[in-house]
């Protein structure tokens, strides 16, 4: 970037040209003493924002404000930053937000959630996102934009771009495990990410003195530059060095700023409570520091900054005062932008009979998709060849794949988090968990990141990452971590598509429309079944939605995954004694198909739910509560509804054990016939 068209700066400071004759000298590092006081009044900006915040506040116009003030100066990184670079933001960079683009309008609108603003009110204050500008949204839970940015960097070494990564984050969140491993990934694969920390020695009330990892010494000395990060010439000088080098291939460089949280850590805080009076009068203020420095150099004068003050603070006001009518959201659009609208999505590819296994079913949708698909990308545990995952569903998929397919570390974090990045890089991540009873280590970018991002930016930013995973029991041998179904902790997070599958024909059809969906989706593969060959269908079945396994008269039995084979065994035995069973694969749990549902117990008058998921709170629970709440299908019931399932008792380990505490077909015979009676 040259110093004649810095980013975010697109107006003339006021008066530069008639300061001391030397606006267009060169001083400290090449800057121009022009651009020098445009920075400086870019910072006088930032603060006056934030000094009007919490006068808004007070007004009762906003409810949480979160101040910059004292890190205003990393704003100077901007200066080697091109537009097509990616930053991740932390909440206390109102600074360099500015230098991106997102104005002072924007920032108001931020502030007030109100509807046209980049989250349309949906996100917290400070909370920053702007996609002109290429700034990742920021979701609260510290740290986690840390692996998403590790993704984006792979992406642009994947597309040879010459595309750098800048993720902000605060001290304290550098004791995140998450902030670790997007390190540790960074170096592993030479990727051009900048970490950006601001060390203002607080977690909130906490010091960091003896927390932070660089204090403890924790952080490689050969990837990371310590900075005074109060001063705007200490972050560009060192930006000037570490940037170029970093795009260049070289790797991964943390830079500690080293400044003060000028204000308490939030609108909800007092630090006068934890800090102590001479701490708070020692604080050095990064906006007095530069502008000490030009007035010394006679670069502008007392005039100059009594004027521009006054200029901003009329400006910001008036901008504030305009932006407090505007309207909110609509009530109504609230539930808007969980998912793709129906024109973002592709028409999914026909079915085909296929037969085989499920393991086989998925190698085929995935080569299918690595041929037709250039920008996918397959990563997880032990997928590359000749392993080819503990499964066997990416084997003999490396020659074709190159370098699209890897092997993660053992990691399921840096698996999620690094494919949020991927996606919203335009990428089409699909990742391997080896069991769904992994996924805890990577619940937070499952539910923090992935499920939330079309949403909280009003589909500015999208997410289609592909998650598969062997899941449930019936296989011996398994025990509490790897016979696990949980489906219900999944279905519970808006924003994301679930699938139990059960057959060849619906895995290979259902793996296809999700690898070119907009939307995120979790794939869940029961692994009783999943190796148990089959015959071709004699016809294809529909991709979306519930489908019949069984057709019958007298009771309905709605079930997923294992389930189908308890479901279906029932009704070969029921059907002996004149009971016509009718058995409904429900595949999809997210987006829920409550018609086909619905119609079958209107048929029926009976319901029997069928899940090996333990009872209490389940998506079996679930569908019975919903079903009972609706008039139509409550009416329509000749008896009151069974739910066959697993009481609330972790998968033993023993197969005898395994036995005892999952459903058998004798249970859900006999659930059948309790609502016969």
């Amino acid at each position: 970037m040259s110093e004649a068209d810095p980013v975010g700066v697109t107006h003339k400071s006021e008066g530069v040209d008639e300061v001391a004759g030397e606006s267009l000298e060169s001083l400290d590092g090449g800057v121009s003493a022009e651009r020098r006081v445009a920075f400086l009044e870019q910072m006088m900006l930032s603060r006056e924002c934030d000094r009007r915040a919490g006068i808004v506040l007070r007004q009762g116009k906003a409810w949480f404000h979160i101040s910059s003030a004292g890190h205003e100066a990393l704003a100077a990184v901007c200066e080697w930053m091109d537009p097509d670079d990616l930053l991740f933001p932390h909440y206390r960079d109102r600074t360099l937000m500015l230098a991106r683009g997102l104005d002072v309008e924007g920032q108001a609108r931020d502030l007030m959630a109100k509807r046209e603003s980049h989250s349309a009110g949906r996100n917290m204050s400070s909370h920053f996102s702007h996609r002109p500008g290429n700034v990742f949204s920021l979701a609260s839970p510290t740290g986690s934009q840390c692996l998403p940015a590790a993704g984006a960097a792979w992406a642009a070494v994947m597309r040879g771009e010459q595309r750098l990564v800048v993720c902000s984050v605060g001290d304290a969140a550098t004791r995140q495990g998450e902030f670790f491993e997007a390190v540790a990934f960074a170096v592993e694969r030479c990727l051009p990410v900048v970490f950006l920390v601001s060390d203002n020695r607080y977690g909130i009330s906490t010091s960091t003195e003896h927390l932070s990892a660089w204090r403890l010494g924790l952080l490689p000395e050969k990837i990371t530059r310590v900075v005074d990060g109060s001063d705007p010439d200490a972050v560009h000088a060192a930006a000037r060095t570490v940037f170029p080098a970093v795009r260049g291939g070289d790797g991964p460089v943390v830079l500690w700023c080293v400044l003060d949280r000028l204000d308490s850590h939030t609108s909800s805080d007092d630090q006068r409570v934890y800090r102590s009076p001479e701490e708070l009068a020692a604080m050095r203020d990064p906006v007095e520091i530069f502008t000490r420095r030009l007035l010394a150099r006679g670069v502008i004068d007392d005039a100059w900054v009594e004027r521009t003050r006054a200029r901003l603070a009329g400006s910001v006001e008036e901008v504030f005062d305009r932006v407090a009518t505007e309207p909110t959201g609509d009530h109504h659009d609230a539930v808007d932008h969980l998912f793709a609208a129906p024109t973002e999505r592709a028409a999914p590819p026909p079915p085909r009979p296929c037969g085989g296994t499920m393991v086989e079913a998925v190698n085929r949708a995935l080569r299918t998709g690595l041929e037709r698909l250039p920008e996918m990308v397959l990563f997880g545990e032990d997928i590359e060849d000749p392993k080819g995952g503990v499964f066997g569903f990416t084997k003999g998929l490396g020659a074709l794949a190159g370098r699209r397919l890897s092997n993660s570390p053992l990691a399921e974090a840096t698996i999620v988090g690094t494919a949020v990045g991927l996606a919203a890089s335009g990428m089409r991540p699909v990742v391997e968990l080896q069991f769904i009873d992994f996924a805890g280590p990577a619940w937070n970018q499952i539910a923090a990141q992935l499920t939330t991002l079309r949403w909280r930016t009003a589909s500015e930013w999208r997410c289609p990452v592909v998650m598969y995973a062997p899941w449930g029991g019936y296989l011996p041998g398994g025990g509490i971590w790897h016979s696990q179904s949980n489906e219900s902790l999944f279905t519970h997070l808006p924003g994301l598509r679930v699938v139990v599958l059960a057959t060849p024909e619906d895995t290979e059809a259902i793996f296809l429309e999700a690898i070119q969906a907009p939307d995120p989706t979790l794939l869940l593969l029961p692994k009783h079944l999943m190796r148990r060959s089959v015959e071709p269908q004699s016809a294809p079945v529909a991709v979306h939605g519930a489908r019949l396994l069984r057709t019958g008269a007298d009771v309905t039995v709605v079930t997923w995954g294992n389930g189908t084979e308890l479901g279906t065994a029932a009704a070969d035995v029921l059907a002996v004694d004149g009971v016509a069973v009718e058995v409904v694969d429900l595949r999809w749990l997210v987006p829920l198909d409550r018609a086909t549902v619905s119609a079958s117990l209107r048929r029926t008058g009976r319901l029997v739910v069928v899940q090996e998921d333990n009872k209490t709170s389940s998506f079996g629970a679930g569908l019975v509560a919903e079903l009972l709440g609706d008039d139509d299908d409550f009416y329509s019931l000749l008896a009151p509804p069974r739910l066959v399932s697993r009481d609330d008792v972790h998968v033993p380990f023993h197969p005898d054990l395994e036995r005892a505490v999952l459903p058998a077909v004798d249970d859900v015979v006999e659930a059948i016939r309790s609502v016969l009676r």
